[in-house]
């Protein structure tokens, strides 16, 4: 069992940034990889992006590369989404996920998602 409470979100204007915060406990966080999705209303939740169990591999999707950065502190038990150069389009309501199974290396699609935290809602106003 785990926990994942987020934090962070907000109203920012275009070209903004804010930082999530994903706060972990409940199990050996650092055996895990972790993620970040998003949904946005009337759409099914996407994949944003991911770091292996060892912080050493990340992943995102497209239309955030460059702009977002994920990191992770074992020893907090915190994962973190940096957004930057933040657009409309990137409202959502944000979610945290844990993956299944230990050691994995990325967390790209729900079906590899063990926990999910409560969501955070970020709004990009134009």
């Amino acid at each position: 069992q785990i926990q994942l409470v987020e934090s962070g979100g907000g109203l920012v204007q275009t070209g903004g940034s804010l930082r999530l915060s994903c706060a972990a406990s409940g199990r050996t966080f650092s055996s895990y990889a972790m993620g970040w999705f998003r949904q946005a209303p009337g759409k099914e939740r996407e994949f944003v992006a991911s770091i292996s169990w060892t912080g050493d591999t990340t992943h995102y999707v497209d239309s955030v590369k460059g702009r977002f950065t994920i990191s992770r502190d074992n020893a907090k038990n915190t994962v973190y989404l940096q957004m930057n150069s933040l657009k409309p389009e990137d409202t959502a309501v944000y979610y945290c996920a844990s993956a299944l199974r230990p050691a994995t290396i990325i967390l790209a699609t729900p079906s590899e998602v063990g926990y999910w935290g409560q969501g955070t809602q970020v709004t990009v106003s134009s």
